[in-house]
């Protein structure tokens, strides 16, 4: 058995851009930036960043579209591509490797410019991906702390 599955967690480095297909089906592409912080050899905190292009089709292409903007963050599961084809203007082969997304959540929304997608006027309405991605806002998390001794199992 083969395993393709992607899973990112990132922000968004440019707007999405949603076309129509001749089929008529939407597809959405915008890309995103992971960060991994290392220590290198002599111990010195690193930081890396990747970026990534993500397409989205369908119905959840047009929800992407009009709540997602740059700065905003999203946790995409999916799978990866590699497309080619033949460049006119030089003549060489080209490659694009993407992660074809089954699944986009929406990240917390931020206070103020960029993080979010939504204002908190719009809580009404918002698409039922972002209602149900549990960004943490509606949760109230206990004051105390939690004694392990306590846990019953």
């Amino acid at each position: 058995m083969y395993i393709n599955k992607a899973i990112l967690f990132g922000n968004l480095t440019r707007d999405p851009e949603l076309r129509a297909l001749p089929s008529g089906m939407n597809v959405c592409n915008f890309s995103i930036a992971t960060n991994r912080v290392f220590k290198d050899r002599d111990g010195k905190k690193q930081e890396q960043s990747d970026f990534h292009n993500i397409v989205v089709f369908g119905r959840q292409a047009d929800t992407v579209q009009q709540y997602l903007k740059k700065g905003s963050t999203a946790y995409i599961e999916g799978r990866m591509q590699t497309r080619s084809w033949d460049d006119k203007a030089s003549g060489e082969k080209k490659y694009r490797t993407e992660v074809i997304a089954d699944s986009v959540q929406f990240g917390p929304r931020g206070s103020g410019g960029g993080g979010g997608g939504v204002s908190r006027s719009d809580e009404g309405q918002q698409a039922p991906e972002e209602m149900s991605s549990g960004g943490g806002a509606g949760i109230d998390y206990p004051k105390d702390d939690i004694n392990p001794d306590d846990i019953p199992f």
